[in-house]
């Protein structure tokens, strides 16, 4: 089941859509969603993939998982600003944390990962409780601009990093050097033969990305 949200983020209204969970689920969720500039908003098929793995009981999670729309995206007020969208995670991570009380997994695709990444990690992170991490195709060079995440090297949250080895936005060398300098724990999973969107290699990222948050929950 789910259910519209209004969030208020720094710009104004948001709108948000949460998949409701299992009455005792442990931790609540959040997707974030890829560049509005291009298209992206929080129906996009690899933020619904990615929330289906987090929220569906077949998967063994059934967590509540909310999805939102970035400033200036669909019915969200404000207008895309390319930076200033950590304010509206830090809105949305603000909303999860007052409605359950739990612990959060966090996840994002694309600009929605890096927008996630400094939210959670960043320098002027959240202080809400982020039990694990997950960046599905993190940026390293987009929109003519350089994606740096030098504040991983303390961010001890559990992370995992899955991208298509043929990734144009974050080729596999820039992305290992990131995880690499990373601080622990922190897997990287690169799906052979796949591009940005995982274009017919969805199911493998379903699988990693529930495999690996079985490993953190045992």
């Amino acid at each position: 089941m789910s259910r519209t949200v209004e969030l208020t983020g720094p710009a104004g209204r948001l709108e948000a859509l949460l998949n409701t969970g299992a009455a005792n689920a442990p931790f609540a969720a959040l997707v974030c969603h890829p560049n509005p500039a291009y298209g992206g908003t929080m129906h996009h098929k690899v933020v619904y993939h990615a929330m289906k793995v987090l929220n569906d009981p077949e998967w063994g999670f059934g967590f509540p998982v909310l999805r939102f729309n970035f400033r200036g995206t669909g019915l969200s007020q404000g207008r895309h600003d390319g930076k200033a969208e950590v304010g509206d995670v830090l809105a949305a991570l603000d909303w999860l944390d007052s409605e359950f009380h739990r612990p959060l997994v966090v996840s994002g695709f694309s600009f929605g990962s890096a927008m996630a990444l400094w939210a959670c990690c960043g320098p002027q992170k959240t202080d809400k409780s982020i039990r694990a991490f997950i960046a599905l195709g993190l940026p390293t060079h987009a929109d003519g601009r350089d994606y740096h995440y030098r504040f991983l090297h303390d961010a001890t949250v559990p992370k995992l990093f899955i991208s298509g080895d043929r990734d144009d936005f974050g080729p596999s060398a820039q992305l290992r050097e990131v995880v690499a300098a990373a601080a622990d724990p922190k897997k990287l999973v690169l799906i052979p033969d796949s591009d940005h969107f995982f274009t017919g290699k969805l199911d493998l990222m379903r699988q990693a990305l529930a495999g690996w948050m079985k490993e953190q929950l045992q």
